[in-house]
């Protein structure tokens, strides 16, 4: 069979599949950036949209685990269909809360702990529809095909965050708060449909198996697939160290001094480099030497973040970004092939929420490191220092974990 990106979308499931993901992703990517502006408007303080990170964290790494065991037992289509509604559910509650009346109401202090609120269940859901999402992928497609699948969910889910984060900003200064969550109500429900055509999707694991040794069996099999673990682990403390977006509409509004505009461009650039490699690297796979290229780009990103920190020009700040997305684009591509081509069908539910909990919910609490860094350094220092951190782990994995550096697939 062709192996080539097209053969792939010839699958009509696997074609709504990715388009049901596209458009869900870019609604949320885009709830995303308009929650962190209009928590940044609402209060004038960095250290509150770090706690946007730490409310949706708590609850997506607590429940991660079992996520990880009831995606395997359960039928995978009906979960994650549940998930995208209930998400749909959330914005719905959101656009409620950013109304004018509910605003004159309640009191700003009240709408900042109703968003926090409905934030933290957001959290609760995504324990169980990200890895919901990568678990599907192997049941869509013949296996001689699923590294080319997966390159294209990590495409399309990147192209999706590129459109939402500069969407957003757009629509902040058009709607306002409160139309742009009707769009993004819109997009929930709109992926949603596409969604609902995929075929029911049977369990990985029997019933019969006694709950916390199933729910173990994925952390375990991380834990002793030392090419996995090298590169989860290097990931969260690149994320974590390196979450400099967080700070984007500080940024933006303070020290770039470009609006919401502007603002969009620059949760966009990122994205937009990730999303040139991961295309490059579709059409043109690394041969070998992936785990010396991942080390190395990892830097590489680092170095960018810190000089994003220092900018005071706009398209140095936004080019910085864009560039530390193209280097991040190698650790996409790197760690979602080791993570599908190693992982055995039975247990794609728990590794996708072990690498869940390593790498996406490393997003929120690197988001609320930046946050309490920002309060106590202030905001251009918590940023370098975020950006050093990320290559002293490149430096200390070097040493630490030599398999990585002989990582090839």
């Amino acid at each position: 069979m062709n192996n080539s990106p097209l053969s792939v979308l010839k699958i009509t499931e696997f074609r709504n599949f990715i388009l049901g993901r596209f458009v869900f992703i870019m609604g949320l990517r885009m709830m995303g950036t308009l929650v962190a502006w209009w928590m940044y408007e609402l209060t004038g303080d960095a250290f509150y949209i770090g706690m946007i990170g730490l409310a949706e964290a708590i609850p997506a790494i607590t429940l991660a685990l079992y996520a990880g065991y009831v995606i395997d037992k359960s039928e995978k289509r009906k979960l994650l269909l549940t998930t995208v509604l209930l998400f749909g559910v959330c914005t719905l509650i959101l656009l409620g809360v950013s109304t004018s009346w509910f605003q004159e109401a309640m009191g700003d202090k009240l709408v900042v702990i109703f968003i926090y609120g409905v934030i933290f269940f957001t959290g609760a859901i995504r324990a169980f529809s990200g890895p919901s999402f990568g678990a599907i992928i192997a049941s869509l497609v013949p296996r001689e095909l699923l590294i080319t699948a997966s390159q294209l969910s990590s495409t399309s889910f990147l192209i999706a965050s590129i459109t939402g984060h500069a969407m957003a900003g757009f629509l902040i200064a058009w709607l306002h708060v409160s139309g742009t969550f009707v769009v993004i109500i819109i997009l929930i429900f709109t992926g949603l449909s596409f969604l609902l055509k995929l075929k029911e999707k049977p369990p990985g694991i029997s019933s019969e198996k006694k709950t916390l040794e199933a729910v173990s069996e994925g952390l375990k099999y991380v834990f002793k697939t030392k090419e996995v673990l090298a590169a989860l682990t290097l990931d969260l403390f690149a994320v974590l160290f390196g979450g400099a977006v967080a700070m984007v509409p500080v940024y933006a509004k303070d020290i770039l001094h470009v609006g919401p505009i502007g603002f969009g461009w620059l949760n966009a650039a990122a994205d937009i480099g990730s999303i040139s490699m991961v295309m490059g690297l579709t059409l043109s796979p690394m041969k070998r030497r992936q785990g010396i290229k991942l080390m190395l780009a990892v830097a590489g990103f680092g170095a960018c973040i810190i000089v994003f920190g220092v900018s005071k020009w706009y398209w140095l700040s936004f080019t910085a970004l864009l560039v530390s997305g193209v280097l991040d684009g190698v650790s996409v591509v790197v760690r979602s092939n080791i993570i599908q081509l190693k992982t055995p069908d039975e247990l794609r539910g728990r590794v996708m929420s072990v690498n869940s909990m390593f790498i996406n919910s490393s997003n929120e609490i690197g988001q609320f490191e930046s946050g309490v860094a920002a309060k106590l350094m202030g905001v251009i220092p918590s940023v370098v220092f975020g950006g050093c951190m990320t290559i002293f782990v490149v430096v200390a994995t070097w040493f630490k974990a030599p398999s990585l550096k002989k990582l090839e697939y």
